[in-house]
């Protein structure tokens, strides 16, 4: 087995993704872009997308790693509007999608555009979300996209198999349809509260870092593979699991979190890198089959139905938006009355990704019997793919612009501060009476030093998010928190450069200076932290 194509895919889209957060654009733009301009060049690798491998290997730690750094309060409060775009919209725009290109495409049948729409209705919000971040969005909206793009391609992988059972012919009908759906989401979502607690017990109950984060590598794949096996959706089971995870996420020991953050966000930024180079480079994959389609009109097919997805979005979204306030008094009652422009941004975010061409990649080449292909197959495979390169590069990159334009309101950081202040104000106070409380037992007595170290500690992060509230110094334009950090790097940083001397000269061992080092290390986070 040759692993260069796989090192070489992995070490490029992460040089790239690293590129990126040095220039304005967000980086899957970059890397489908880089994607695409490498698929031309010669001596390149053939990447084909595997569905076998991104659909149970690559999406149940996209999902899990999107989830368990989800809020699930603000999911819960926004499940309304979630719901309404994670299942209705993918099962509107894989009708209308479908019925529009059975209409553009001539012969095309009806059943095998149904296959199409199913295939490009789950919006991907990766690269949506990672643009909302980086330009300030409300967390409501934000919240909206990261729930719909949690859920919704269970929804779409339903839709596709139904819709693909009948142009195979094995007999599927839509109220059979209706009934795998019901058991993929209640079967995903069964599995997935089954496994929460006695995972979660297993997280707290192992006492060895190591094993606890080789525990949460396998978790995404456990509840995925699990929900399979009963034919119900591995996506909702993920979802579920990471969510409850995350919002217990404090229970665990305080050196997994730190790891397992660690791992975690080390995972994601190369999956998701590969993910979207790979999109890029399917370009000769898809344009080697479409031989038997002449080049204007297929390029008339991909922008037709590029705009057709877009409309679509936008058709959903808004009578979405304000249909259940005009229906419902108790919506208006408990609900702020949303604007006008959120809608946009989120009917504008309806970016696609992976999943779409990994579904599109597992269209069977034949029909049930074996006999006939499978109608349009190639011509599916690349609307789906210039779907897909659409909306990332028409979408992704106005989308920044669109949301500066529409003026939200900006996040007041002395609010958000001074509510933070206040709550460490509230949990030092607890800890301060805790702290009297144990020292008073005669089984906890420390010297006065120790005691008033921990006292000092404990003022210190209280203090240190109202310094934040501070003046600048006139002289360095530093904060007193900024000021704070800075100093307490060169401390740790002189002790530091000690410790290393003291190996060379062989007075401490290197087994020593790791010990010592790790402990500067915490120091350092710890202290990075409280600063803020």
């Amino acid at each position: 087995m040759d692993v260069m194509p796989l090192l070489l895919l992995v070490a490029g889209s992460a040089a790239v993704a690293g590129a990126a957060r040095r220039t304005p654009v967000p980086a899957p733009l970059l890397l489908v872009a880089v994607g695409l301009a490498a698929s031309y060049v010669p001596g390149v690798p053939d990447y084909t997308l595997d569905p076998h491998i991104v659909l149970p290997l690559l999406l149940p730690p996209l999902l899990y790693t999107s989830a368990i750094d989800s809020s699930y309060l603000d999911l819960r409060a926004q499940l309304r509007p979630v719901a309404l775009l994670s299942v209705g919209y993918v099962l509107f725009a894989t009708v209308a999608v479908g019925y529009a290109a059975h209409l553009l495409v001539p012969g095309l049948p009806l059943t095998a555009a149904l296959v199409l729409g199913a295939v490009v209705a789950p919006p991907d919000a990766v690269a949506a979300t990672a643009v909302a971040r980086r330009v300030g969005l409300p967390s409501r909206i934000t919240t909206i996209l990261q729930g719909e793009s949690l859920l919704n391609d269970a929804t779409a992988i339903t839709a596709y198999k139904v819709a693909l059972a009948v142009v195979v012919g094995t007999g599927a009908s839509w109220a059979g349809g209706v009934k795998e759906f019901l058991v993929a989401s209640v079967g995903g979502t069964a599995v997935g509260l089954v496994l929460m607690a006695p995972l979660h017990w297993l997280r707290t109950h192992l006492k060895e870092p190591l094993l606890q984060n080789t525990l949460s590598l396998l978790i995404p794949f456990v509840a995925y593979s699990a929900a399979e096996q009963f034919h119900a959706s591995g996506v909702i089971a993920v979802v579920v699991v990471a969510l409850y995870l995350g919002h217990r996420a404090w229970e665990v020991d305080f050196a997994t979190r730190l790891q397992e953050e660690a791992v975690w966000k080390m995972v994601a930024f190369i999956l998701e890198s590969a993910v979207f180079a790979l999109i890029g480079l399917q370009l000769q994959v898809v344009l080697k089959g479409l031989d038997t389609y002449e080049g204007p009109d297929a390029a008339w097919y991909a922008v037709a139905l590029f705009l057709v997805v877009v409309a679509t979005r936008f058709l959903w979204v808004y009578p979405a938006t304000f249909l259940p306030r005009l229906l419902s008094a108790r919506i208006r009652a408990r609900e702020e009355n949303p604007t006008w422009r959120g809608p946009i941004v989120i009917a504008w975010a309806g970016m696609r990704g992976v999943v779409s061409l990994a579904i599109a990649f597992s269209i069977p080449l034949t029909v049930a019997d074996g006999a006939e292909p499978f109608p349009h197959r190639n011509l599916i495979l690349f609307l789906t793919f210039t779907t897909v390169i659409g909306t990332l590069v028409v979408q992704g990159l106005t989308l920044p612009p669109l949301i500066r334009l529409l003026k939200f309101p900006a996040v007041d950081p002395q609010a958000a501060t001074l509510a933070e202040a206040n709550a460490q104000a509230q949990a030092s106070r607890v800890a301060e009476e805790r702290l009297d409380a144990l020292l008073d037992d005669e089984r906890n007595a420390l010297p006065p030093p120790l005691a008033d170290r921990l006292r000092t500690v404990l003022e210190r992060r209280r203090n240190a998010v109202w310094e934040r509230l501070g003046q600048v110094n006139e002289v360095t334009g530093e904060t007193v928190d900024d000021t704070y950090r800075r100093l307490s790097r060169e401390m740790i940083s002189a002790e530091r450069e000690v410790f290393v001397r003291l190996r060379d000269g062989r007075y401490i061992d290197d087994e020593m200076l790791r010990t010592l080092l790790r402990r500067l290390d915490l120091e350092e986070a710890a202290a990075f932290r409280e600063a803020g």
